[in-house]
């Protein structure tokens, strides 16, 4: 790829998030980050995983709360707002019984293929 095409692409940021509403910092951290990242105009994916998935069913992050942060729901929502993607790993979904139609809407449910295309895609990769 020629050097000015380069640069010209976005930066990307994936952060992969593993803790769901049982701890609610390490729930709502990602999030944090993420809206930072949004707002420097760097590209944000925010991968679910394991007790995460339970954030992405319909009803479930509107009530996780952490002290000294915003709540849970204004930073998925505005995360959302801001353009960033959000996806569920299928087989943690499938585990708990989450179907697609349980998930919020902008969630998408996706393999390790694709979680893996977007690591090696991104600048940056940060783990909660």
């Amino acid at each position: 790829m020629p050097e000015n095409e380069e640069q010209q692409q976005t930066e990307k940021l994936v952060i992969i998030a593993t803790h769901g509403g049982e701890d609610p910092e390490r729930a709502s951290l990602p999030f944090v980050a993420a809206n930072a990242a949004l707002a420097m105009d760097v590209e944000a994916v925010v991968i679910l995983q394991g007790t995460a998935v339970t954030l992405a069913k319909k009803g479930c992050y509107e009530h996780v709360f952490s002290a000294g942060l915003p709540p849970l729901k204004e930073l998925v929502d505005s995360f959302i707002q801001l353009g960033g993607t959000l996806l569920v790993c299928t087989p943690c979904i499938n585990e708990r019984k989450i179907t697609k139609d349980m998930l919020v809407e902008n969630a998408q449910p996706v393999k390790a293929a694709r979680v893996v295309t977007e690591v090696l895609e991104a600048k940056a990769t940060l783990n909660y």
